[in-house]
């Protein structure tokens, strides 16, 4: 019988180019698989992704940004930062079950994919859901940054954002560039490094940290990757399988 799971990839510790550059090449290769793909990757170094069609440039202060290795996306969306969360990426083949040619419907249905793993993780006394419609943004340019501004689909808790995406959609597959807020950012670093008061401000205002506002070990937050890797992993496979029998 031929399985319904999604592939696993692990690509390890890379540049914040070299992990864009593999999911980009996965959708480009989309073709090549039957079945979803999760793909889950770290960051070599403090690292921060931006939307492919922004100017990071108009949005930062690229001289102060330091060691912070920043690289563009292949999906849209804002700049997320790449310290304070758990990232990963899902590709959904045009030959999937779980493909549509609505981009709606494919943010929703990964979103709630993410929303029963965080659901399964904080424990089913958690209320988290998917914002209906996009939310109002403080200034202009709030909206190109991730976590400053919740958008249609997000996943909500207690009316702050703790997990948001991107996507492309081609004929080929669809690719969703995920994030789930950990921590606070560094309200320092912030400062430093952004050029509008109010964006970080944003921030504070909409995240909601999966681990609290407390200090987090290191061991702590590798735990909970771990953690989320597989919950992730199940609750994609389910939603396989469900969509597998429905179509079958």
């Amino acid at each position: 019988m031929e399985t319904t799971e999604c592939k696993i990839i692990h690509t390890g510790q890379k540049s914040a180019e070299e992990n864009m550059r593999f999911d980009a090449e996965l959708l480009e290769n989309a073709k090549d698989f039957l079945h979803p793909v999760l793909h889950f990757y770290e960051w070599e170094s403090p690292s921060a992704t931006y939307g492919y069609f922004a100017d990071p440039a108009a949005l930062l202060f690229l001289d102060q940004i330091g060691p912070l290795d920043l690289a563009r996306r292949p999906t849209g969306g804002g700049v997320i930062f790449h310290i304070w969360d758990f990232a990963f990426s899902i590709l959904v083949p045009a030959s999937s079950a779980l493909y549509s040619m609505n981009t709606l419907h494919n943010y929703a249905l990964i979103n709630a994919v993410v929303l029963s793993s965080i659901e399964s993780f904080l424990g089913k006394s958690s209320s988290c859901y998917l914002t209906p419609q996009d939310g109002v943004s403080l200034t202009k340019d709030c909206k190109h940054f991730c976590m400053a501004k919740p958008t249609q689909y997000d996943v909500m808790l207690k009316n702050k954002k703790v997990a948001g995406a991107a996507q492309r959609k081609t004929k080929k597959g669809f690719l969703h560039q995920g994030s789930i807020c950990l921590q606070i950012p560094n309200r320092s670093y912030l400062t430093q490094i952004i050029r509008s008061r109010e964006v970080i401000e944003a921030m504070y205002a909409h995240a909601f940290p999966l681990l609290g506002e407390g200090a987090i070990s290191k061991s702590q937050i590798e735990t909970t990757k771990i953690h989320l890797q597989t919950l992730l992993t199940c609750d994609l496979n389910r939603v396989c399988l469900r969509y597998s029998q429905v179509n079958c």
